[in-house]
């Protein structure tokens, strides 16, 4: 695992603990509420990670970019389906997702880098 992807992976984990950590209800309702949505339901939990994607590319949010990006890899999705997404942030969201575009792509190579070594 990249080192980069590592400490996402980590500091994410540890914060989010962190902040259930505290008890406060209301934050620890919405944390239970983002956790619920993208599960199984009538919509699979793949097709609800790449709307993920899609809605947190618009909104330029990195660290939600990045997170549905590995989530999508961990729903089996291919670089071209990935790219098919990229492109719909991108036609919603217009030029200003660029730079997210480069970093999600970035990460994407990242993801397949370390699946390369891993089968190796």
């Amino acid at each position: 695992m990249s080192e980069r992807l590592r400490q996402f992976r980590e500091y994410r984990e540890q914060m989010n603990q962190r902040i259930l950590d505290e008890k406060f209800l209301p934050i620890s309702r919405f944390f239970t509420l983002d956790t619920q949505a993208y599960t199984d339901g009538v919509l699979d939990s793949r097709t609800k990670e790449i709307a993920g994607l899609a809605a947190s590319m618009v909104l330029r949010c990195d660290d939600c970019i990045a997170y549905h990006v590995i989530r999508c890899r961990e729903e089996g999705l291919t670089r071209a389906q990935l790219f098919e997404v990229f492109n719909v942030g991108l036609i919603i969201g217009g030029s200003i997702v660029i730079p997210h575009l480069r970093r999600a792509v970035a990460l994407l190579d990242e993801l397949e880098a370390e699946t390369s070594q891993d089968q190796s």
